[in-house]
């Protein structure tokens, strides 16, 4: 028996609710604005634009159904599974032209049983977050919802990747949970993230704010740190988001040139970068594009905490983690927003089993009234804390200066490094030499025919003797002094010594690092 033309009819017309979402008119509007609808950057987002989705045709059901003034399929939010570059992954896009992608509880619902099913394959999880926040007419239980979200978002963490990306407003109740996975991505012009809203801050308190300044992409990426990556449009998010999984799923594979056999010319690259004095500067993403394949090295938070670089790479192929001083600002110093950019990213690391490469040339921790206010000693020590804490292969280079508390907080021996190489320029040492100097010998200077001359024949004293890596290898603080041209050998060779790696962790429920 052939099925009757009605019951086709009747699944064809329910397809093209679907497809129209709000209303012909609303999407328009939405490219108007330079955006992307929802399925659209679903689709953008699978390979082949081929996805299939998860509870496609629930409609909201609460109590309190009778306030709305209509209900939708998919009630706002399409849930999908699909291949990512060749991996499966979950995926939620939130659809602005149904009630302004306001989440009641069948929305979040799909959204939580959409993570779930990602936390039970362990499959990274992508939120595409354009929600005006939580719906008011159905109260409590949109909010009980939401809280179902945050705590499955709680129990992902550091078991699968977590992706959000923020293309459009996102407000309220909806930007807790983009806020606690591990990335995020913004949009210029289109994307605003803010817990409460310019017009109730209006009223809460008279500030007259623009929803850009509150929240725009440039306040996340510079001054919070909330954002991880800013992209010019949904198009470009959308591809940054499938590159980043490239590195924390796939964990093994080949870029343009994964075996460099021009060792003396990267060496001689490096030198003209790095050089003999310790008061020149340099943009160390210079020293990371001469050591890992080439152009695979990806930053994160370029924008934020720029006196250190964080990123992934590829070594001989392979996945690896960076975190590197960056002496051409702030000298290379440590602050607050470094520290806890630094601790985030090895922390992720860590759980994800990506080995780690520090690369330091550091001064010091930033001095200051303000830095101390704003608490570097509790920031800082997130640092220590994650690096100690971490289990994964952790191999530091020291480039040019290791100073201080600063040297112990960029993964020294001590604090856990499995192998440590220094150039032979570089110096490590409580401070410099001058400083030191000064107060050893503070006395003395003051009371020497030549002060002058007496300082500085102790300052070269002093560097001959302690300033130099020879001494620290003395002492078991340096494996091994190499030159430029030999360190990308060394590092691949250590790593694929180390991914065998076990260390014994105390039993215990969890530490408490200094949040």
């Amino acid at each position: 028996m052939v099925w009757n033309s009605q019951v086709k009819k009747t699944y064809e017309d329910t397809k093209a609710q679907l497809y129209i979402s709000g209303g012909t008119e609303r999407l328009a509007r939405e490219h108007e604005k330079g955006k992307l609808t929802a399925r659209e950057r679903m689709a953008m987002l699978f390979d082949n634009k081929v996805y299939s989705e998860i509870n496609m045709l629930v409609k909201s059901r609460t109590s309190l159904e009778d306030l709305h003034k209509k209900t939708y399929l998919g009630d706002g939010v399409i849930a999908c599974y699909g291949k990512i570059n060749g991996i499966t992954a979950y995926a939620v896009a939130q659809d602005c032209t149904i009630s302004g992608g306001a989440g009641g509880e069948a929305h979040v619902q799909k959204i939580c049983q959409t993570l779930e099913l990602a936390l039970k394959t362990k499959s990274p999880f992508i939120c595409l977050c354009d929600s005006g926040g939580a719906k008011i007419e159905e109260g409590i239980i949109s909010l009980s919802a939401y809280s179902k979200l945050f705590y499955l978002n709680t129990q992902a963490s550091g078991y699968i990747p977590q992706i959000a990306a923020i293309m459009g407003n996102c407000a309220g109740g909806s930007s807790y949970s983009p806020a606690m996975c591990d990335y995020i991505f913004m949009v210029k012009n289109t994307s605003q993230f803010f817990i409460t809203g310019p017009r109730v801050i209006k009223e809460l308190t008279g500030e007259v704010i623009t929803m850009e300044d509150l929240g725009g992409s440039e306040v996340h990426s510079q001054y919070s740190g909330v954002a991880n990556f800013v992209c010019e449009n949904d198009a470009e998010c959308i591809q940054e988001i499938k590159k980043l999984l490239n590195y924390t799923c796939i964990k093994e594979k080949p870029f343009k040139i994964t075996i460099r056999n021009n060792y003396k010319e990267l060496g001689r690259k490096i030198e003209e970068i790095v050089t003999e004095n310790a008061r020149h500067s340099y943009d160390v993403r210079q020293v990371i594009s001469c050591l890992v394949d080439e152009e695979s090295f990806f930053e994160i938070s370029s924008n934020f905490g720029r006196n250190i670089v964080i990123g992934f790479c590829r070594l001989d192929g392979k996945t690896t983690g960076i975190v590197a001083n960056q002496p051409c600002v702030l000298g290379g110093a440590i602050d607050c927003d470094a520290s806890d950019k630094c601790a985030r990213f090895v922390r992720f690391c860590d759980s994800f089993e990506i080995p780690l490469l520090i690369m330091i040339d550091v001064p010091g921790f930033y001095p200051g009234a303000a830095e101390e206010k704003k608490g570097i000693l509790r920031h800082g020590s997130k640092m220590l804390y994650a690096f100690s804490e971490a289990t994964i292969p952790k191999i530091s280079l020291i480039m040019r200066k290791a100073y201080g508390g600063a040297y112990c907080a960029m993964n020294s021996k001590a604090s856990g490094a499995d192998m440590v190489y220094a150039w032979p320029i570089c110096e490590i040492a409580v401070m410099g030499a001058e400083g030191a100097v000064d107060v050893m010998y503070n006395k003395q200077i003051k009371q020497a025919e030549n002060p002058t001359e007496f300082r500085q024949e102790k300052i070269d004293s002093y560097k001959e003797k302690y300033l130099n890596p020879y001494f620290a290898a003395s002492l078991g603080m340096v494996d091994e002094v190499i030159l430029p041209e030999e360190t990308r050998e060394k590092i691949i060779q250590a790593f694929d010594a180390l991914k065998n790696k076990e260390i014994k962790v105390y039993s215990k429920k969890h530490g408490n690092i200094p949040l």
